[in-house]
């Protein structure tokens, strides 16, 4: 028999009721990808991020740790917000005057 024990951390977690079910932060409602997309492209490092997004250094951390262990997928997720925040705004949607289209 082997004398490992397997522990886990039970800081990023998934519920179809929040943000679609996308993985976040246990006990908030913040998406591993807002953290790692801070990350990636703003540059922020994890002390940062911390202080910025208002969270412990150790979510920060799992959040991190997540996204890349599953970093595919949730640049996938990034990409696609991007795209239809791009596509909206292209739209006009959600803005008091929208574009006026040229014929």
């Amino acid at each position: 028999m082997s004398d490992i024990t397997v522990l886990s951390i039970d800081t990023i977690v998934s519920d179809p009721k929040i943000r679609g079910g996308r993985p976040i932060i246990a006990g908030t409602t913040l998406r591993v990808q807002d953290v790692a997309a801070h990350h990636i492209y703003r540059k922020y490092t994890p002390d940062e991020l911390a202080e910025q997004l208002q969270i412990s250094l150790a979510q920060v951390h799992a959040a991190l740790a997540y996204f890349y262990d599953h970093q595919d997928e949730i640049t996938a997720q990034i990409e696609a917000d991007d795209r239809s925040i791009r596509e909206a705004k292209e739209q006009g949607v959600g803005q008091r005057h929208p574009p006026v289209l040229h014929s």
